[in-house]
């Protein structure tokens, strides 16, 4: 074996820069990052010599002209100083890592002036290799990054097309755009602008700028505090109707910094699971605030990923949060997060803040970061509002709306019915199509979740139907699951049952109907058994496809599914209504509106 020696500084600097940067989108993440923590109003890329010559420059503070070569070594950052600093970050860099990667691979010159000077410093840096010159230049910083990995072959044959490369750029830049609303972005390629943002000062006329008014158009406002715990979730959720087909829209962030948190991620699908159909994702875009010392996002170099002091309460406040959003509940207040240890303060100080909570049973979350998987212990949880003081009595509907307004709807105008099937309503600006069926299911669905005893009907003669002995042995697991849905099962023997009692809302629909629709969805496990028993207790007990109905039956569908916390779509995902605006309306027949 070869004797031990000393690495060079060079060769410690690129070994190090494969951890930090690992395409040209890493070079971008952590200038721009740079430029984000530097307070900047505005901040302009430019992406030359297919991704391999980046430049990125800034109104921010500047670098001090004694500090500049420091801060090209390794290890040197002005954002941390201490070991209690670590646990306390509140900004987008602190490992002190990122320039002198950069340094390492490329061929760097950085102009730089702060407000306290007339003259600003241009430094240039090659093999890690820095030399430092007085120059003229307004106060920010310019990052000008030249031939990436020139002196590092292996790497550039590891990069892809430049296309790609440059996609996975404007994708790190959108990302810092969007929960930046009031920082002016500019992202160009070649010369050519591919994305910009004019500094809007709110949320969501920034993702108005940065996607389309067909997205923002479809979004809810989720905002939830919780002053005790010093947690706060804000940003926009999609309506369960507009979907996409992967999860490239979940646009994520921790205390404002871009993460890819599963825990976070799996909260998300939670809240939607049965709001959206298999395989479909919603656009979101969530920041959740939570006290520094709560959250370590020292876990890897890249800083995208974090743990939680305490998962099971992340995991479902997110899903709370989520939910609220989609149920139209708005706080009257927004308090701003107090993260000092000495906040005493209590939901109860603040009776405009709504605290939700798991109705039953609480979550145990465990992440396996080997196979990339989460198991969640414990049946999901019902939410509901449980904060009571200074409130009126609630329906059970109400319980987990907060209304916006407090006046009553105007009735709907119902025209008829199409096909049997679908009910037309007329509205100011357009016309509306209900699905019967799943707007009557989406009502009873969330009734029945509410319901603390449902009312049920004995029967004196029942069928004896035959399962498997595996189904029986499920059915004998979760009897109680049964039996709180208003089902009363006997067991005959290993594969035969009877039913006893039915919900009062299925005694027309033959039990061997009931038990077959349950048994051909579960996979197994108590938490889809209790859930496909709702679920095919609520599609069972509405009014079906096809079936007419008198004007009265058709304004009292309507009027329930009105009060619906979440009225988009049935529990399968399926969507239940579609309004066509009159000016589209108008188009066809070549109309004026």
């Amino acid at each position: 074996m070869a004797r031990i020696k000393q690495l060079s500084k060079q060769l410690i600097n690129q070994i190090a820069a494969g951890e930090v940067i690992e395409r040209p989108a890493s070079v971008v993440k952590e200038l721009v990052e740079n430029s984000v923590d530097a307070r900047a109003t505005k901040i302009s890329i430019e992406i030359t010599n297919e991704c391999r010559n980046i430049r990125v420059a800034d109104n921010g503070s500047g670098i001090h002209p004694d500090d500049i070569l420091l801060a090209f070594s390794k290890h040197a950052t002005s954002k941390i100083s201490t070991d209690e600093d670590l646990y306390a970050i509140d900004t987008l860099g602190f490992r002190g890592e990122a320039l002198s990667s950069i340094i390492s691979i490329s061929k760097l010159s950085c102009t730089t002036r702060t407000k306290e000077f007339e003259n600003g410093t241009k430094v240039t840096c090659e093999n890690s290799e820095v030399n430092k010159v007085q120059t003229g230049c307004a106060v920010g910083t310019i990052m000008d990054v030249k031939d990436l990995f020139y002196n590092i072959p292996a790497r550039l044959k590891f990069l892809r097309n430049p296309n790609t490369e440059f996609s996975y750029i404007q994708e790190i830049v959108q990302s810092i755009a969007i929960i930046h609303p009031t920082i002016a972005f500019e992202l160009k390629k070649n010369g050519k602008t591919v994305l910009k943002t004019t500094a809007q000062q709110d949320l969501k006329r920034n993702l108005k700028e940065i996607f389309s008014a067909s997205v923002t158009d479809n979004l809810k406002e989720v905002l939830k505090t919780d002053e005790l715990a010093g947690l706060k979730i804000s940003g926009y959720v999609s309506i369960p109707s507009f979907t996409r087909s992967s999860k490239k829209d979940y646009h994520i962030y921790i205390n404002s910094r871009t993460v890819k948190c599963p825990i976070f991620m799996k909260a998300i699908d939670t809240a939607y699971k049965n709001l959206i159909a298999n395989g479909k994702y919603p656009f979101v875009v969530l920041n959740l605030e939570i006290p520094p010392t709560d959250v370590d996002v020292n876990v890897h170099p890249t800083k995208k990923e974090v743990r939680y002091k305490n998962t099971n309460q992340i995991f479902n406040f997110v899903i709370a949060g989520i939910l609220g959003g989609l149920s139209n509940y708005k706080e009257t207040q927004k308090p701003t997060t107090n993260y000092s240890s000495e906040n005493n303060s209590t939901p109860q100080d603040n009776p405009n803040v709504v605290e939700f909570h798991p109705k039953e049973k609480t979550l145990d979350v465990f992440y396996n970061k080997a196979n990339d998987e989460i198991a969640i212990r414990e049946d999901l949880p019902i939410y509901t509002p449980t904060n009571t003081y200074n409130k009126p009595k609630e329906t059970e509907q109400q319980k987990f709306l907060v209304p916006e307004e407090t006046s009553p709807e105007p009735e709907d105008i119902i025209i008829g019915q199409y096909k049997n099937t679908y009910i037309l309503i007329e509205l100011e600006d357009g016309l509306e199509i209900v699905d019967q069926h799943i707007a009557e299911e989406r009502y009873i669905y969330e009734k029945l979740q509410n319901e603390k005893q449902i009312a049920s009907q004995l029967l004196f003669i029942s069928d004896v139907l035959t399962v498997s002995a595996t189904e029986c042995q499920l059915i004998k697991d979760n009897i109680d699951k049964f039996e709180k849905f208003g089902f009363g099962i006997e067991f005959i023997s290993d594969t035969e049952l009877t039913f006893r009692r039915v919900p009062m809302l299925l005694t027309k629909v033959p039990p061997k109907e009931i038990l077959t629709d349950i048994l051909e969805n579960i996979e197994g496990n108590s938490i889809d058994i209790e859930e496909h028993i709702l679920k095919t207790t609520a599609c069972k007990a509405s009014v079906k496809a096809g079936q007419k109905l008198s004007m009265w039956q058709m304004q009292e569908i309507i009027k329930k599914w009105r009060t619906t916390k979440l009225p988009y779509t049935c529990p399968h995902g399926r969507p239940i209504s579609k309004v066509i605006p009159h000016k589209e309306l108008a188009s066809w027949f070549q109309r004026n509106a």
